[in-house]
């Protein structure tokens, strides 16, 4: 994954697990039973109201879907880590905010879970990975693109300097010649006019 450029050492790992974790979510709720569609779809619906017009088995088929597209993205090093990682965060953050409104999930008054909401608030992991993806900064130049780019500028003088230095070359013997034999010097089988 490294390798193309595009993803550094340090986000293989938290693409790679949090990817395949949630792929393999994905995979297992697209042939859920009508029981699972239930459940997820009633938990969903009570911190987004407008779940309500999607029936449960069609809501669970749609959550998978996105699961396994967000899964995916992780996974592939030509998606740009900045990228996963915003698609990441929206997932997550929504996974939050069931875990913030769903009743019996947290102790009351806190943000600590219940033993029901163990599984939940987990999730805040993804959030945090998510966000660190999304906030890295931009990756720079490797250094051998900048080794190369040097190069070429090294060369580029070289050349421009050995036209310079045999200009100077020539119009050195030039200057030699003429002030050797002078301005009156005869040509070669030509005497000289007094």
């Amino acid at each position: 994954m490294s390798g193309c450029g595009k993803v550094k050492a340090w986000q293989v790992p938290l693409r790679l697990v949090t990817g395949a974790f949630i792929l393999h979510s994905g995979m297992e709720k697209w042939d859920g039973p009508d029981e699972q569609a239930q459940g997820v779809h009633g938990m969903a619906r009570q911190t987004f109201p407008f779940l309500e017009n999607i029936d449960a088995p069609r809501f669970l088929k749609l959550l998978a879907a996105g699961e396994i597209a967000l899964g995916a993205a992780l996974l592939t090093p030509m998606v740009p880590s900045r990228l996963a990682g915003a698609a990441l965060t929206g997932f997550a953050g929504s996974l939050m905010a069931v875990y913030a409104q769903t009743p019996g999930l947290r102790k009351e008054g806190s943000v600590w879970p219940t033993p029901d909401g163990i599984g939940v608030s987990k999730d805040s992991w993804l959030l945090a990975i998510g966000l660190a993806l999304a906030l890295s900064p931009h990756q720079k130049p490797h250094k051998h693109i900048k080794h190369i780019k040097q190069a070429k500028q090294v060369a580029k003088e070289a050349k421009e300097a050995r036209r310079l230095a045999k200009g100077l070359s020539r119009d050195g013997h030039s200057h030699h010649h003429s002030h050797r034999h002078g301005p009156g010097h005869a040509r070669k089988g030509r005497p000289a006019h007094h």
